[in-house]
Protein backbone atom coordinates (compact mmCIF):
# COMPACT_ATOMS: atom_id res chain seq x y z
CA UNK A 1 0.00 0.00 0.00
CA UNK A 2 2.98 2.40 0.57
CA UNK A 3 4.11 1.52 -2.60
CA UNK A 4 1.02 2.76 -4.35
CA UNK A 5 0.45 5.92 -2.04
CA UNK A 6 4.11 6.97 -2.76
CA UNK A 7 2.91 6.58 -6.51
CA UNK A 8 0.00 8.83 -5.76
CA UNK A 9 2.03 11.36 -4.53
CA UNK A 10 4.88 11.13 -7.29
CA UNK A 11 2.19 11.32 -10.31
CA UNK A 12 1.00 14.73 -8.89
CA UNK A 13 4.41 15.87 -8.45
CA UNK A 14 6.12 15.15 -11.80
CA UNK A 15 3.68 12.82 -14.30
CA UNK A 16 0.72 15.27 -14.22
CA UNK A 17 2.95 18.72 -14.16
CA UNK A 18 4.27 16.88 -17.34
CA UNK A 19 0.92 15.85 -19.19
CA UNK A 20 -0.59 19.06 -17.39
CA UNK A 21 -1.27 20.97 -20.90
CA UNK A 22 -3.04 17.74 -22.15
CA UNK A 23 -5.05 17.09 -18.43
CA UNK A 24 -6.61 20.61 -19.10
CA UNK A 25 -7.82 19.78 -22.88
CA UNK A 26 -9.64 16.41 -21.74
CA UNK A 27 -11.04 17.27 -18.39
CA UNK A 28 -14.04 17.91 -19.22
CA UNK A 29 -14.48 15.98 -22.44
CA UNK A 30 -12.86 12.95 -24.23
CA UNK A 31 -12.11 11.84 -27.86
CA UNK A 32 -9.88 8.61 -28.07
CA UNK A 33 -9.49 6.78 -31.25
CA UNK A 34 -9.15 3.63 -30.14
CA UNK A 35 -10.86 1.16 -28.15
CA UNK A 36 -8.42 -1.38 -26.99
CA UNK A 37 -9.46 -4.40 -25.71
CA UNK A 38 -7.08 -6.68 -24.13
CA UNK A 39 -6.31 -8.50 -21.07
CA UNK A 40 -6.87 -8.12 -17.13
CA UNK A 41 -3.10 -9.52 -16.61
CA UNK A 42 -0.73 -7.25 -14.85
CA UNK A 43 2.17 -7.70 -17.69
CA UNK A 44 -0.10 -6.02 -20.42
CA UNK A 45 -0.12 -1.99 -20.09
CA UNK A 46 -1.91 -0.44 -22.98
CA UNK A 47 -0.27 2.97 -22.98
CA UNK A 48 3.18 1.66 -22.57
CA UNK A 49 3.26 -0.76 -25.39
CA UNK A 50 1.52 2.15 -27.69
CA UNK A 51 3.24 4.54 -26.10
CA UNK A 52 0.06 6.83 -26.11
CA UNK A 53 -0.77 9.23 -23.93
CA UNK A 54 -4.31 10.23 -22.02
CA UNK A 55 -7.33 10.43 -23.84
CA UNK A 56 -5.94 7.96 -27.02
CA UNK A 57 -7.16 4.90 -25.47
CA UNK A 58 -10.53 3.77 -24.22
CA UNK A 59 -9.38 0.42 -22.30
CA UNK A 60 -11.61 -2.76 -21.91
CA UNK A 61 -9.67 -5.34 -20.02
CA UNK A 62 -11.30 -8.80 -18.76
CA UNK A 63 -9.96 -12.32 -18.50
CA UNK A 64 -8.25 -13.68 -22.17
CA UNK A 65 -9.67 -10.26 -23.93
CA UNK A 66 -13.12 -11.75 -24.68
CA UNK A 67 -15.94 -10.13 -26.84
CA UNK A 68 -18.88 -11.70 -25.69
CA UNK A 69 -21.53 -12.13 -28.79
CA UNK A 70 -23.75 -9.58 -29.63
CA UNK A 71 -27.35 -9.19 -27.81
CA UNK A 72 -29.47 -7.42 -26.16
CA UNK A 73 -30.04 -7.88 -22.46
CA UNK A 74 -31.30 -7.02 -18.94
CA UNK A 75 -28.51 -8.72 -17.48
CA UNK A 76 -25.79 -6.21 -16.05
CA UNK A 77 -23.16 -6.36 -19.14
CA UNK A 78 -19.44 -4.70 -18.85
CA UNK A 79 -17.74 -5.52 -22.28
CA UNK A 80 -21.08 -5.31 -23.86
CA UNK A 81 -21.75 -1.77 -22.88
CA UNK A 82 -18.45 -0.47 -23.05
CA UNK A 83 -17.98 -1.27 -26.64
CA UNK A 84 -21.25 -0.16 -27.57
CA UNK A 85 -20.37 3.50 -25.83
CA UNK A 86 -17.22 3.49 -27.60
CA UNK A 87 -18.54 3.06 -30.95
CA UNK A 88 -22.03 4.97 -30.24
CA UNK A 89 -20.77 7.63 -28.57
CA UNK A 90 -17.29 7.95 -29.07
CA UNK A 91 -16.82 7.21 -32.10
CA UNK A 92 -13.39 5.53 -32.58
CA UNK A 93 -11.91 4.75 -35.20
CA UNK A 94 -10.36 1.83 -34.49
CA UNK A 95 -10.91 -1.16 -32.40
CA UNK A 96 -7.70 -3.46 -31.31
CA UNK A 97 -8.02 -6.55 -29.74
CA UNK A 98 -4.86 -7.61 -28.18
CA UNK A 99 -4.02 -10.84 -26.91
CA UNK A 100 -0.53 -12.23 -25.49
CA UNK A 101 1.84 -14.77 -24.84
CA UNK A 102 1.87 -16.73 -21.26
CA UNK A 103 -2.04 -15.77 -21.17
CA UNK A 104 -3.91 -17.60 -18.16
CA UNK A 105 -7.35 -17.01 -19.29
CA UNK A 106 -6.65 -18.85 -22.25
CA UNK A 107 -4.60 -21.73 -20.43
CA UNK A 108 -7.52 -22.22 -18.07
CA UNK A 109 -9.59 -23.08 -21.07
CA UNK A 110 -7.87 -26.71 -20.79
CA UNK A 111 -7.82 -27.05 -16.60
CA UNK A 112 -8.87 -30.00 -15.45
CA UNK A 113 -12.68 -29.48 -14.01
CA UNK A 114 -11.90 -30.01 -10.47
CA UNK A 115 -9.46 -27.13 -11.15
CA UNK A 116 -12.69 -25.06 -12.55
CA UNK A 117 -14.91 -25.78 -10.20
CA UNK A 118 -13.10 -23.47 -7.87
CA UNK A 119 -13.45 -20.74 -10.84
CA UNK A 120 -16.95 -21.11 -11.73
CA UNK A 121 -17.77 -17.09 -12.64
CA UNK A 122 -14.39 -17.41 -14.80
CA UNK A 123 -15.34 -21.24 -16.07
CA UNK A 124 -18.62 -19.64 -17.26
CA UNK A 125 -16.81 -16.71 -18.88
CA UNK A 126 -14.25 -18.74 -20.80
CA UNK A 127 -17.37 -20.50 -22.57
CA UNK A 128 -17.01 -17.65 -24.83
CA UNK A 129 -13.46 -19.41 -26.04
CA UNK A 130 -14.93 -22.42 -26.02
CA UNK A 131 -15.00 -22.89 -30.27
CA UNK A 132 -11.29 -21.58 -30.11
CA UNK A 133 -10.50 -24.89 -27.48
CA UNK A 134 -12.13 -27.22 -29.97
CA UNK A 135 -10.14 -25.91 -33.01
CA UNK A 136 -7.29 -26.29 -31.25
CA UNK A 137 -8.35 -30.08 -29.62
CA UNK A 138 -9.01 -31.23 -32.91
CA UNK A 139 -5.50 -30.14 -34.19
CA UNK A 140 -3.61 -32.35 -31.55
CA UNK A 141 -0.32 -30.59 -30.88
CA UNK A 142 1.59 -31.68 -28.77
CA UNK A 143 3.98 -29.20 -27.29
CA UNK A 144 2.73 -27.84 -25.17
CA UNK A 145 4.36 -24.05 -25.32
CA UNK A 146 2.99 -24.20 -28.57
CA UNK A 147 -0.22 -25.04 -27.83
CA UNK A 148 -0.48 -21.99 -26.08
CA UNK A 149 0.73 -19.39 -28.17
CA UNK A 150 -1.82 -21.36 -30.86
CA UNK A 151 -4.65 -20.73 -28.48
CA UNK A 152 -3.78 -17.07 -27.82
CA UNK A 153 -3.68 -16.00 -31.25
CA UNK A 154 -6.39 -18.21 -32.33
CA UNK A 155 -8.50 -16.70 -29.67
CA UNK A 156 -7.71 -13.01 -30.83
CA UNK A 157 -9.03 -14.07 -34.35
CA UNK A 158 -12.23 -15.56 -32.55
CA UNK A 159 -13.55 -12.49 -30.80
CA UNK A 160 -12.76 -10.79 -34.00
CA UNK A 161 -15.33 -12.58 -34.98
CA UNK A 162 -17.53 -12.03 -31.85
CA UNK A 163 -17.38 -8.06 -32.52
CA UNK A 164 -18.77 -8.40 -36.13
CA UNK A 165 -22.42 -9.82 -34.57
CA UNK A 166 -22.76 -6.11 -33.41
CA UNK A 167 -24.75 -4.40 -35.96
CA UNK A 168 -23.23 -1.18 -35.48
CA UNK A 169 -19.86 -2.64 -35.74
CA UNK A 170 -20.68 -4.34 -38.97
CA UNK A 171 -22.13 -1.48 -40.26
CA UNK A 172 -18.73 0.84 -39.74
CA UNK A 173 -16.69 -1.50 -40.82
CA UNK A 174 -18.91 -1.78 -44.00
CA UNK A 175 -18.37 1.95 -44.88
CA UNK A 176 -14.96 1.82 -43.81
CA UNK A 177 -15.32 4.08 -40.88
CA UNK A 178 -13.98 1.60 -38.69
CA UNK A 179 -10.86 -0.49 -38.55
CA UNK A 180 -10.80 -3.55 -36.67
CA UNK A 181 -7.09 -5.05 -35.68
CA UNK A 182 -5.60 -8.26 -33.66
CA UNK A 183 -2.57 -7.81 -31.90
CA UNK A 184 -0.20 -10.19 -30.02
CA UNK A 185 2.10 -9.27 -27.38
CA UNK A 186 4.85 -11.11 -26.57
CA UNK A 187 5.73 -10.37 -23.17
CA UNK A 188 9.74 -11.72 -22.86
CA UNK A 189 10.59 -10.10 -26.40
CA UNK A 190 8.23 -7.16 -26.05
CA UNK A 191 7.40 -7.84 -29.64
CA UNK A 192 3.77 -7.15 -31.12
CA UNK A 193 2.81 -8.69 -34.48
CA UNK A 194 -0.71 -7.53 -35.74
CA UNK A 195 -2.83 -10.31 -37.88
CA UNK A 196 -3.07 -9.60 -41.53
CA UNK A 197 -5.80 -10.65 -43.19
CA UNK A 198 -4.91 -10.95 -46.69
CA UNK A 199 -1.71 -13.06 -45.75
CA UNK A 200 -3.96 -14.90 -42.66
CA UNK A 201 -1.20 -14.62 -39.98
CA UNK A 202 0.67 -12.66 -37.43
CA UNK A 203 3.01 -10.33 -38.61
CA UNK A 204 5.55 -8.96 -36.11
CA UNK A 205 4.96 -5.02 -36.32
CA UNK A 206 8.39 -3.08 -37.34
Amino acid sequence: MDTLIQGAREFQKRDFHEYKERFEQIATQQNPHTLFITCCDSRVVPSLITKTIPGELFIVRNIANIVPYYRLTVEYVSTTSAIEYAVQILNVQNIIICGHSDCGGCGALFYDDDVLAKIPNTQKWLELAKPVKERIEKIKIENSEEKQVMTEKENVLEQIEHLKTYPYIKDRCANSTLKIMGWYYMLNTGEIQNYDYALKKFIQIV
